[in-house]
């Protein structure tokens, strides 16, 4: 199984955004900085996952994204999901026809492979990864450089207002 870039970025966005949650609304745009994902692309994934219930959009001054539900009740299943990705492995997709039409002799074998690899996923949240002590040392870290960009490259808004 190759996990696209689509359910890496869904899942990567997701955790982002289950650290900040606890301060308010989080925007694409910050999410983009830490992460480095084209803004663009996060649009179309929250559209995805908003559709999904697993975000809810906050409008206004201040506003963003918030989990649609707490951290510990969406597993990183159901952000790859969400966002059409397959968590198969089989050559077929599941079609029973990766042999001329019918199943091959290792089918069995990689379907069993996807049922496990789904049910691992399905039982890892992320609140059970976010609260992992390396994963809020990367976070912390990809906070403070994202920091550090913005002080050094203001939005022209703000450079325009100084003048």
């Amino acid at each position: 199984m190759k996990l696209s870039t689509k359910g890496r970025y869904a899942v990567t966005a997701m955790m982002d955004l289950a650290i900040h949650d606890h301060e308010g609304p989080v925007t694409l745009a910050d999410i983009s900085q830490c992460q480095g994902i084209s803004l663009s692309y996060l649009e179309q994934l929250f559209a995805r996952l908003r559709k999904e219930g697993l975000v809810e959009g906050v409008r206004g001054p201040g506003g963003g994204y918030r989990l649609g539900r707490p951290s510990s009740q969406i597993s990183i299943a159901e952000i790859i999901n969400a966002v059409d990705e397959n968590i198969d492995v089989t050559r077929c997709l599941g079609n029973k026809d990766c042999h001329g039409g019918e199943k091959c002799l290792t089918h069995q074998l990689w379907e069993d492979l996807s049922s496990r690899l789904y049910e691992f996923l399905d039982n890892l949240t992320l609140a059970n990864f976010i609260n992992r002590p390396e994963i809020r040392e990367v976070a912390y870290r990809q906070d403070t450089i994202a920091s550090r960009i913005a002080t050094m490259f203001p939005p022209r808004a703000t450079l325009s207002a100084r003048m």
